[in-house]
């Protein structure tokens, strides 16, 4: 299947637009029955040391962020900043930052050690990651990141599952989309120009339409 990728219709919606409303709590449903949070929750755990500024880049309504604030329990206080075109969240952490910017225009990348992006790398087109990419690997050491899956089984999925899933016109449109702009195999770092003399990475897919990348700067 090419990757092909279509503008989403929540994009075009405002914030307190009802559907746009009803499409965060779909995508929230999605999130918990693929166990995306529950994913970064481990990897971060495994690898987050208390010198570390993380950014979550499309981060949306705050649903990951303030996930991790509650479960991610460490010996030191979590640093963590939201980028996204939405304001900020009102239950995002009083003392976490918040950026309301484009971030493929945005340039602050570099106060970052982690990046974490969530259901949002898909959005965008080659060049557009690429660009991205020389943006936060300039200085980050990790970058963690759960896409979509693309394959033509995960279409077939989403289609049969729809239906008792509750949820709306925008989700059903937008999840088709986000599939079909999906990644397999290596794409994802190599889409965002990772080098693979100073990269390590790992990519998965999972049985729900999961793709996760694990990419760790090499010492």
């Amino acid at each position: 299947m090419i990757r092909t990728v279509e503008p989403e219709i929540l994009d075009t919606l405002a914030e307190d637009d009802p559907d746009a409303l009803h499409n965060r709590r779909d995508i929230t449903k999605f999130n918990t029955l693929m166990g995306n949070f529950r994913w970064f929750r481990q990897k971060l755990n495994s690898r987050i040391s208390s010198g570390d500024h993380i950014l979550e880049i499309g981060a949306g309504g705050g649903e990951l962020g303030s996930f991790l604030d509650k479960n991610l329990h460490q010996s030191f206080p979590l640093n963590i900043d939201g980028l996204d075109l939405w304001t900020r969240p009102v239950d995002w952490p009083h003392d976490w930052g918040w950026t309301q910017a484009d971030l493929t225009t945005y340039d602050n990348y570099s106060p970052y050690s982690i990046v974490m992006a969530n259901m949002i790398l898909h959005q965008f087109k080659e060049s557009d990651l690429k660009c991205l990419g020389q943006k936060i690997s300039h200085n980050a050491r990790l970058i963690l990141a759960s896409e979509p899956a693309r394959s033509a089984a995960g279409i077939f999925l989403f289609r049969a599952c729809s239906p008792f899933l509750g949820i709306n016109w925008v989700t059903k449109n937008d999840a088709l989309l986000s599939i079909k702009a999906g990644f397999k195999g290596q794409e994802l770092p190599q889409l965002l120009g990772l080098k693979q003399d100073e990269w390590k990475w790992t990519c998965r897919t999972g049985l729900l339409g999961q793709y996760r990348m694990v990419a760790a700067r090499r010492d």
